[in-house]
């Protein structure tokens, strides 16, 4: 950790560590930084939030292992190590690690210019991955594009191009947001266009987290208000519309209000009964790390989706509040980061920041709401924890670029420049 800690600390302080004579500048709340005349600049990064992005990663990385050790035993695994996901996971943090400092080097004026590419790239993938022999089906979806050993999973490029572009796009129409056809109906196609893709692999998931990242970038921006309720409630009878035409969903539904009925237990809620409990059996302080009896085998998913049960599990109620508190603080935080770029005249990289928040917070709250039985079950990982190889490559870029975002922020608030 320390080595760690001062890799992180000197390599980011070094781009804003000159002194400044520019009076204090505040614009308010906690966390708010300022210059004083003749005194060192701050450190050119959101320390607190970096910590709490590796803290995540770091026990992400423990609780796969332990979630993933016993899979060997399971005859559909019995060709890998006990350390095959560990080994996996970590190169991909390392990976993710390593392309979050690169980006954290690209300006944001340059993502801005970037926005409507990547927003046709993440098209493209999404559109390739419906191919077959491209496309890789498992468990009955085609959701992954096969690169080598490894596979990426279009529907994360397309969480942060969405919310890219989104954010430019908003820019663009700031003065006619007024207007419904104008300012909403294009941003709707385009979301409708991904959405499509995605319903067709199918992940339903990614879908929602998408519709929501955009939607919530639409508000911020100032769409006006009788515009956004007017989406919110299309999305919502079209997300109705999708669950009652589909008879799997329905029955997943149903599922979820009574996972113990005997219909249920050993079908559509028997992932949801296994989770209540794995944390039930954890209590208050938890079994113990490595303790954890629903990951034999009994908990299905247990590295990816439902990893949020076996911390239950194994550090009880405790685990789960701290879990909860640390993505409360990293969404507030991240919230406030883009608040204080509106505050700058940043339009784009304050939505940006926000659109951050919004991504991180609302996949977080479904996941754990999955877990605690108080959502349906829906295939959505939690961000920076669970194993997933292209999710934690995005998240760790996204978390780089509202880095970025906070560390032109303090060259404006010192009299720097961009």
């Amino acid at each position: 950790m320390s080595v760690l800690g001062q890799t992180l600390s000197g390599w980011f302080a070094s781009r804003g560590t000159e002194r400044s004579g520019v009076l204090p500048v505040r614009l308010g709340g906690r966390g708010s930084f300022a210059a004083t005349t003749g005194a060192p600049q701050t450190r050119g990064f959101d320390q607190p939030l970096a910590w709490v992005v590796v803290a995540l990663l770091l026990w992400g990385m423990v609780m796969v292992y332990s979630a993933s050790i016993a899979m060997p035993d399971n005859p559909k695994f019995a060709k890998y190590t006990n350390t095959y996901f560990l080994v996996r996971h970590a190169f991909w943090v390392a990976t993710a690690f390593v392309c979050a400092l690169i980006a954290f080097q690209v300006p944001i004026a340059t993502w801005e210019k970037a926005a409507p590419w990547l927003f046709i790239a993440s098209l493209v993938l999404l559109i390739a991955v419906l191919i077959p022999g491209i496309g890789k089906v498992v468990y009955g979806a085609r959701r992954w594009i096969a690169v080598g050993p490894f596979s990426f999973q279009p529907s994360e490029l397309a969480k942060f191009a969405v919310l890219l572009y989104a954010a430019d796009y908003m820019v663009r129409k700031m003065d006619v947001k007024e207007r419904f056809f104008r300012a909403v109906l294009p941003m709707a196609v385009a979301v409708a266009v991904v959405g499509l893709l995605l319903l067709a692999e199918p992940d339903m998931g990614g879908f929602m987290v998408i519709a929501v990242i955009a939607m919530g970038i639409l508000f911020l921006g100032g769409v006006n208000a009788r515009m956004f309720f007017l989406i919110a409630t299309i999305l919502v009878v079209a997300f109705g519309l999708m669950i009652a035409l589909s008879e799997w969903r329905r029955e997943r539904i149903f599922a979820y209000l009574d996972p113990w009925a005997e219909k249920h237990a050993l079908g559509k809620g028997y992932q949801l009964s296994h989770s209540l409990i794995a944390i039930g059996r954890g209590e208050v302080f938890g079994v113990g790390l490595g303790g954890s009896v629903e990951k034999l085998h009994w908990l299905p998913e247990a590295h990816t989706d439902f990893l949020l049960a076996v911390i239950g599990e194994e550090f009880g109620l405790v685990g789960v509040v701290l879990v909860i508190g640390l993505f409360l603080w990293l969404t507030r935080r991240i919230m406030h980061i883009g608040r204080q770029a509106i505050a700058l005249d940043r339009v784009f990289a304050g939505l940006v920041a926000q659109g951050v928040g919004i991504w991180m917070g609302f996949q977080s709250f479904i996941n754990m709401g999955v877990n605690l039985g108080a959502l349906p079950t829906k295939g959505l990982t939690l961000p920076l924890m669970s194993y997933g190889g292209s999710a934690i490559l995005i998240n760790m870029i996204a978390i780089a670029v509202v880095l970025r975002i906070d560390h032109e922020n303090r060259q404006l608030m010192h009299g720097g420049r961009i």
